[in-house]
């Protein structure tokens, strides 16, 4: 999901200030002695394996469970318009996390990184420069320059969520993760889109990339019984999505309706799909019913083809979207339906900032977790409790993520992935180092969850082999 992170957020030309009141000179010399003790304790040297574990998470080359990676595009060329089935340009405007805001600290430190530019705070001279020494070497590496990004990120290989792959986003270093939700709305949305001003233009661009997939497979029209479109158009463009590389589908279904995917009856979903797909515009609860039945068989066929399916889950964009439709718990009956043992879940943005959910589901055979946009918006601390928490029970089910997008000239996809990597790889020293510290692993235990949570959990929910 790729957002207009340029737009200005509210309140934040406010400073934010601390009003002291008085309260005499004992309680005043508490307060310094607690200050004093603070500084003291937090400059304090770390541990010889402290500074060993976190150089060691620093360089593992990790692979990314979920971004949006931009394609190159020559100088002339038409702009990459691939990288998202659901932009938010379109959405009334909102509110987005302090995390995501370019032009912070995080970001001046990724394009010095990144760039060498200047170490002086971000003006217009140094937005200027920084402009230039990117376009340098997006000129100077052309084709190559989104593989010179990884190089940089220690990252090597980047799940790359996107209508279809372009220049310069080749196999092994990126790998495809295409988009289901358009296989399970065959029918007439615009009932559905009247729901909320985000629905509203949100569900035209998941009918416009389902009449796409048709263009592709060669189909003019919609085929007369469900079983035909399971058949003709679910499975034939899974199958096809896999042939081109295809690790893994995706889900964006929370910003259109809520995860309560029930089981429903096959026979009453073909009769709603008989019933309207001529004409016609079935009632939200018909269609609910559909979306139901066709999500299981879009997951089964996935699974089948050794594709994984990643699903959204996580406090979301837009002024209508609903937090509590994208609960973790929601996916419960989902992820429980023997039919599905042998498709492999990836609940992507870890359900956040519901993680203790996402927890109870980590138990399941086939769900893992990765913690992409969580590694944006959750502050250190938060972010270490949660990998501490899930390592303690589940190491084998949580994986690194950087949800890397592209948010303007001062927030390009490789910034946000920087961004992303460095939170999350100190995050996860501190959360090792706590483990440690308590007995509760030993340093080259700790090096081994490290690779766990940053490549070796992803090669095997994604059946990347070797990787």
């Amino acid at each position: 999901m790729s957002l207009p992170i340029e737009r200005p957020i509210a309140g934040r030309d406010r400073p934010w200030r601390l009003r002291v009141h008085s309260a005499g000179e004992s309680m005043r010399t508490v307060i310094l002695l607690v200050g004093v003790a603070s500084t003291v304790a937090c400059a304090a040297p770390p541990r010889a394996w402290d500074t060993e574990l976190a150089s060691y998470i620093d360089t593992l080359p990790a692979i990314d469970s979920h971004a949006h990676p931009m394609a190159f595009v020559p100088e002339g060329a038409p702009p990459d318009t691939d990288f998202d089935a659901l932009p938010l340009e379109g959405l009334p405007p909102f509110d987005v996390p302090l995390g995501l805001h370019g032009g912070s600290h995080a970001y001046l430190a990724a394009q010095r990184s990144l760039y060498g530019v200047s170490e002086s705070a971000g003006g217009p001279e140094e937005a200027k420069a920084f402009g230039e020494a990117r376009a340098r070497v997006v000129h100077e590496r052309g084709d190559q320059f989104p593989t010179w990004a990884l190089d940089q990120l220690h990252i090597d290989v980047m799940l790359a969520n996107r209508i279809a792959m372009g220049p310069g986003l080749e196999a092994p270093r990126f790998r495809w993760v295409a988009f289901a939700d358009p296989l399970m709305l065959p029918l007439d949305t615009s009932g559905e889109a009247e729901r909320t001003p985000d629905t509203k233009a949100l569900y035209p661009l998941e009918a416009k990339l389902l009449q796409r997939y048709l263009r592709d497979l060669g189909i003019a029209a919609m085929p007369p019984t469900l079983e035909r479109y399971q058949q003709d158009v679910v499975s034939a463009t899974l199958e096809r999505q896999h042939a081109a590389g295809a690790a893994a589908i995706k889900f964006e279904a929370a910003y259109l309706r809520a995860l309560d995917f029930d089981p429903a009856d096959p026979t009453a979903a073909a009769a709603v799909y008989a019933r309207y797909v001529d004409a016609g515009v079935p009632t939200p609860a018909e269609y609910k019913l559909l979306e139901d039945h066709l999500v299981r068989v879009i997951a089964r066929e996935a699974g089948r083809l050794g594709m994984a399916v990643q699903i959204h889950s996580a406090n979301g964009f837009g002024g209508a979207y609903s937090a509590a439709g994208a609960a973790p718990h929601l996916l419960e009956s989902l992820v429980n339906d023997p039919s599905l043992g042998g498709t492999r879940f990836v609940i992507v943005h870890g359900g956040w900032p519901l993680v203790d959910e996402t927890m109870s589901l980590l138990a399941k055979a086939n769900v893992f977790a990765d913690i992409s946009l969580m590694d944006q918006v959750a502050g250190q601390q938060d972010l270490s409790r949660t990998l501490r928490m899930w390592l303690t029970a589940w190491p084998e089910k949580v994986l690194f993520g950087t949800d890397a997008f592209d948010g303007g000239a001062q927030q390009g996809w490789e910034q946000v992935a920087w961004v992303a990597s460095h939170n999350a790889r100190r995050a996860l020293g501190d959360a090792l180092a706590g483990m440690v510290r308590d007995d509760e692993a030993t340093l080259e235990r700790a090096k081994e969850l490290a690779r766990m949570v940053l490549r070796e959990n992803a090669a095997t929910a994604y059946r990347l082999g070797g990787r």
